[in-house]
């Protein structure tokens, strides 16, 4: 027994150097990767929280801007990024995590394996809206109803291939039997403009992007995209309520890492985007922008990617949906 003791204490008195000898994190500035252009919503979002992060682990957080091909290079760019030390993480949304590996053959990450989640970082309410001028209808039935009449289909706007704008039309095509046609556009700028212009009808468009377009009588909301009304829109029924059961969905987005990022980096990078949206003002402005901070463990990130993965599986999959 006392030989065992000694060995014991001599093999911790061995390992205790390396132990002391390992450097405090974060020991450099941390890179918050954010795979869209800047100027977006997810842009917007990385960096009103990023000084809050840096403040509260000591280290300044870089917010870098890494577009292309659906999120897929600034993903990639997380997901290789060696070493694996939480210095360089992700923001992501349902494109980069959830549909992407549906909608491409071959894909240079796995999100579920290249990849850490550190936690949700937010939800964003989707409107279903329509051009008054194009399309004379107020729900969702007399929506179902003309297109009923309508053998060529009712177009849509889409700022891209997967997004959501792009998958919670589809999902309405597929739980409706409505003949939807796709107007694909490079960004949502462009999509909203001819919306407006009359060039197509209908849309889904985030709370943020429709609100100045529904105050001026430009839009007309006719659905709540999500499992509940939205509280700025209480006389708009969601897609559920109007008889499409099951229908829910939002936009969404949160943080990464790349796998193998030691378990203390993960929670302190989760603890420190807490405290980042907790300041009233951070949350004021987020609320303005149509945003709905969220926190949350990375064990519910994880099983909530894997939820909507297999959700927008069989979407992607049923109405045969192609990466541009």
């Amino acid at each position: 027994m006392l030989r065992r003791t000694l060995l014991s204490l001599a093999a911790a008195a061995t390992l205790a150097p390396a132990a002391f000898a390992q450097p405090a994190w974060p020991s450099q500035p941390i890179r918050l990767i954010v795979p869209y252009p800047a100027g977006g919503g997810t842009d917007f979002f990385a960096r009103l929280v990023a000084p809050g992060m840096g403040e509260t682990l000591g280290q300044p957080v870089i917010v870098e801007n890494r577009p292309g091909a659906s999120g897929i290079i600034g993903a990639t760019a997380v997901a290789k990024q060696l070493p694996a030390d939480g210095h360089t993480f992700l923001l992501g949304d349902m494109t980069t995590y959830a549909v992407n590996p549906s909608m491409f053959e071959k894909l240079s990450y796995d999100p579920l394996k290249d990849l850490a989640p550190v936690t949700m970082t937010a939800k964003f309410d989707f409107l279903l809206v329509v051009n008054p001028n194009v399309l004379p209808v107020h729900n969702v039935q007399e929506l179902i109803a003309l297109a009923a009449r309508t053998p060529a289909g009712l177009s849509y706007a889409s700022p891209s291939v997967g997004t959501t704008h792009h998958l919670a039309t589809e999902l309405l095509a597929r739980q409706t039997g409505m003949n939807l046609v796709a107007i694909t556009y490079k960004g949502g700028g462009p999509a909203v403009q001819d919306l407006l212009g009359g060039q197509v009808g209908m849309m889904f468009l985030d709370r943020a992007s429709a609100r100045p377009h529904i105050e001026s009588g430009k839009l007309r909301p006719i659905a709540a995209a999500g499992s509940k009304r939205i509280a700025a829109y209480p006389d708009v029924p969601t897609v559920a309520e109007q008889g499409i059961k099951g229908f829910d969905v939002e936009g969404w987005q949160g943080f990464t890492v790349r796998a193998g990022t030691p378990e203390p980096v993960i929670r302190a990078l989760n603890a420190a985007y807490l405290k980042a949206i907790a300041p009233a003002e951070v949350k004021r402005k987020l609320n303005e922008a149509g945003i709905d901070p969220v926190g949350g463990t990375p064990e519910q990130f994880t099983s909530y990617i894997q939820a909507e993965t297999a959700k927008w599986r069989g979407v992607v999959r049923e109405r045969n949906i192609k990466a541009e």
